[in-house]
């Protein structure tokens, strides 16, 4: 049984690098071609060039789509880490069954398909006058960003000791003092970690800003979207592969912080 043992590990790390691999080769592909010399998407013909990282940087479409994409990332995520964080906090606090069905009821936009969600988004937000409006898109994100932030909260509080908000609420701390000075700080890593797992899916998102937006908010997935449709610019694979840097460059901030929680 011990030879079986030892035989594994280099079985399953060579399974892992494989698998790895197969992840990660398709966005490699991306690196040369955001750095070709052509007006089209292609490998660098004569040399590599930077032409269309310089076309990101000073053309006003590409600019005005990053920025409001930012904008509508960052307003969603705060929404969603005020009413997540909350959200986990009182089942938290509750501590019953009704407590789980809440949080069963938090996780629906992860499980429902996004195709789903946005046509049934399109029909409400018609109603309501929020189609192609910032107030709207920011609401959609806010919505389906509250999983992320219930799920970091909900973990960061499995390991709290309540005996610290007893001392607390012993020594006269109000239930805002309390939470305040003794829970938030205590489950910071994960309130910070929901709201990384937020702002990347806001960011990223693509099929409910196709259905609720059209000329007013033109976030940066719908950009290269419409440029995979209308023309195959290189710029967009210079856009994807800042995207990538800046996506691991988040997940390397939270796993940080995931290490400091549990140091």
């Amino acid at each position: 049984m011990t030879g079986g043992g030892h035989g594994a590990g280099p079985l399953a790390r060579g399974v892992a690098w494989t698998t790895a691999l197969y992840l990660l080769l398709p966005i490699s592909i991306v690196v040369p071609v955001s750095l070709t010399d052509q007006r089209f998407l292609s490998l660098p013909y004569h040399a590599p060039s930077l032409r269309h990282y310089a076309n990101l940087f000073t053309s006003e479409a590409w600019l005005g789509a990053v920025w409001q994409s930012f904008w509508l990332a960052l307003a969603s995520t705060v929404l969603a880490v005020a009413a997540g964080t909350l959200c986990a906090i009182g089942c938290w606090r509750l501590g019953r069954r009704s407590s789980e069905a809440v949080r069963a009821l938090m996780l629906l936009p992860l499980i429902i398909p996004s195709i789903v969600y946005a046509v049934g988004l399109y029909r409400w937000f018609g109603k309501l006058d929020l189609l192609d409006r910032f107030l709207g898109v920011t609401l959609a994100h806010a919505v389906t960003g509250i999983p992320y932030v219930v799920i970091t909260v909900s973990a960061s509080l499995a390991a709290f000791d309540p005996r610290l908000e007893q001392a607390a609420r012993g020594m006269g701390a109000s239930l805002g003092q309390t939470l305040r000075w003794v829970i938030l700080p205590r489950i910071a890593p994960g309130i910070a970690s929901g709201a990384i797992f937020a702002f990347i899916h806001s960011w990223d998102e693509l099929v409910m800003v196709l259905f609720i937006t059209s000329r007013d908010v033109f976030t940066l997935p719908r950009k290269i979207w419409d440029g995979i449709n209308e023309n195959l610019d290189p710029t967009m694979a210079a856009v994807a592969v800042l995207l990538v840097v800046f996506t691991v460059l988040l997940l390397w901030a939270d796993g940080e912080l995931r290490r400091r929680r549990e140091s």
